[in-house]
């Protein structure tokens, strides 16, 4: 099982979501088109939607 941290970057397709704030049921995530993107749009989502937005996702390990 894998547990979510806050700073974690995930690659899903061709866009890469980071983790910006971890809380015990939100999520607050930055998109990107590139890894190391200053700019980004910022999402608001639960938990549990979060996980299913990754689902299939590759963690990218720093």
């Amino acid at each position: 099982m894998l547990k979510l941290a806050q700073n974690q970057l995930w690659k899903q397709g061709d866009l890469y979501l980071r983790i910006v704030i971890w809380e015990r049921l939100a999520i607050r995530y930055k998109q990107t088109d590139t890894p190391d993107a200053a700019q980004g749009t910022i999402h608001d989502v639960s938990k549990k939607e979060f996980c299913r937005l990754i689902k299939g996702a590759e963690l990218i390990e720093e």
